[in-house]
């Protein structure tokens, strides 16, 4: 019986276009930018914030030492090209995270970062004059954790800091890897393609 949804953000939540992310570092300077950003992992920098073995400073001045004449480069431009990898979230998914809160338990578990965290999704979960905490019962976050989807580590550590039961969890996700992961964890998982939406697919299931 799932009791519970835990929820990717990026790319079921929050709509994201990688390439816009490579554009804007690319005319930062940064050599070989699409090198740092996978399809759903980032590598150097970019991960070692994501992953919480750095903070935002020392992300900054780790992408300056990349890029010729990178001093001259403000922290907010920085920010502005990390933050171009997320177009937004449609007002229709924060209605339905309203009214999915109202039978399941609901969940956040993301790889993300601090910058992008307290920065454009703060600002996109405020569209409705509304918090994180108002849509989600408990979140997880990479940085927080210190741990990567797909790895066993962070969702060990949302089960544990959110008191949850996987077995009784649906976990939603873009990417079929972690996925697969999260079913090997213990966890009920369901695939949300790139270009479909979570309510139709939960409507499939016969869950709403």
């Amino acid at each position: 019986m799932i009791k519970n949804l835990l929820f990717d953000l990026g790319g079921v939540i929050m709509d994201i276009e990688k390439a816009n992310c490579v554009r804007a570092f690319d005319a930062l300077g940064l050599p070989d930018a699409a090198s740092f950003f996978g399809e759903y992992s980032q590598q150097g920098p970019f991960e070692a914030l994501e992953s919480g073995a750095i903070g935002p400073g020392t992300f900054r001045r780790e992408i300056r030492a990349l890029i010729p004449d990178g001093e001259a480069i403000s922290d907010r431009k920085i920010d502005q090209a990390f933050e171009a990898f997320l177009t937004g979230i449609p007002l229709h998914r924060l209605a339905a995270l309203r009214s999915l809160r109202k039978k399941y338990g609901l969940y956040m578990l993301s790889n993300t970062n601090p910058i992008m965290w307290n920065g454009f999704i703060a600002a996109q979960f405020s569209q409705e004059g509304m918090r994180r905490s108002d849509y989600f019962d408990g979140i997880t976050t990479s940085f927080a954790a210190k741990c990567l989807k797909p790895a066993r580590g962070i969702f060990d550590y949302a089960a544990t800091t959110m008191e949850i039961d996987p077995a009784e969890t649906l976990f939603l996700d873009d990417s079929e890897t972690n996925c697969r992961a999260a079913v090997s964890y213990g966890w009920q998982a369901l695939h949300v393609p790139v270009g479909t939406e979570f309510m139709e697919l939960l409507k499939e299931k016969g869950m709403i």
